[in-house]
């Protein structure tokens, strides 16, 4: 199947390369490109978009607030959005994954990373750059003005004692396999508990997972990190 990607970015230039790289992949597609934030909200509705490449900083309606609209609605559950941004390490990528992207990328990423960045966003398997994110939320989180439990999914009390064990290892950045081999079960079953756990929380992808686990405590900023 061919994942139709949304290319947003308000110079030409960048949306002209990626077109390019995106297009020459077999089983992706470009099938619309936005210059501001109001365009990617709409072309993600009118072109079913799989993934949406957002840039945070755009005219008008910025990248952030596109990225929220088009998690909120439910009509776009199924459009996942990979933020890509010149710094890495960025305050507003961090707001993102709150709003509900699935992950980020430095727009210095090469060429095959990010085309398997579009896959792994698409299928909704595994969180991007695990330990870049983990360090990006841990630089924002610990200010403690940032730890709240405010906007944290009430319905945490719901997950099992094995799930809470997941989620909070997924939050510090361990891939399924990794997982795994620390609790000795099958990777299958770390799966099957992350995506119960997802449902539970009412939450779209591992991103906001990872997110979930920090706001509510599960998992804490020590003095170390």
């Amino acid at each position: 199947m061919t994942i139709r990607v949304l290319i947003a970015d308000d110079q030409a230039l960048i949306r002209a390369g990626f077109r390019v790289l995106v297009d020459g992949a077999d089983d992706l597609e470009v099938v619309g490109e936005a210059g501001d934030g109001e365009q990617a909200v709409a072309l993600a509705r009118s072109e079913r978009a799989d993934v949406v490449l957002m840039d945070i900083r755009m005219p008008g309606l910025d990248g952030l607030e596109a990225t929220r609209r088009i998690s909120a609605d439910e009509d776009l559950a199924g459009v996942k959005v990979l933020v890509l941004t010149t710094f890495e390490l960025d305050e507003y990528v961090y707001l993102a994954l709150r709003a509900g992207a699935s992950g980020f990328l430095g727009k210095s990423v090469d060429p095959g990373d990010l085309l398997d960045a579009i896959r792994l966003v698409a299928a909704g398997e595994a969180l991007l750059s695990p330990a870049a994110t983990r360090s990006l939320i841990l630089t924002f989180l610990a200010q403690p003005s940032r730890v709240t439990t405010a906007g944290a999914p009430a319905q945490l009390g719901q997950l099992t004692e094995r799930e809470r064990e997941i989620v909070a290892l997924v939050a510090e950045g361990l891939t399924n396999d990794e997982i795994a081999a620390r609790l000795f079960i099958s990777p299958m079953t770390v799966k099957t508990h992350v995506n119960r756990s997802m449902t539970k929380l009412d939450l779209r992808d591992r991103a906001q997972l990872v997110v979930a686990a920090y706001q509510s405590g599960l998992v804490r900023v020590g003095p170390n990190d």
